[in-house]
């Protein structure tokens, strides 16, 4: 399993016009196989920050979503949107369990 955890920025004002990008993001990458979660979330203390977390079953999955087109088009689209300070992180677990 890999996980991506982190965060990116949108300027505040911008946040209602990213909504229905983040979402169409959200939806698409829910439907590839070997999505286990894909989810972001506002912070509520700090305006624009947007918290990321995925999950995948393995390598194959993952770079499948890395070549997608709808990454493709989140990208055009954070950057017209004014996506800043991106800060992501992978970790691989391969033994994931639940609680």
């Amino acid at each position: 399993m890999l996980l991506i955890i982190g965060t990116v920025r949108f300027p505040p004002e911008k946040l209602a016009e990213a909504r229905p990008a983040m979402e169409r993001m959200i939806t698409a990458s829910r439907a590839e196989p070997g999505c286990l979660g894909y989810a972001y979330a506002e912070d509520i203390i700090e305006p624009g920050l947007i918290r990321v977390s995925e999950a995948w079953q393995d390598e194959a999955s993952f770079a499948a979503h890395a070549a997608s087109d709808h990454l493709q088009r989140w990208r055009a689209d954070g950057a017209a949107l004014g996506v800043h300070d991106r800060k992501l992180w992978r970790y691989d677990r391969g033994d994931a369990r639940p609680l």
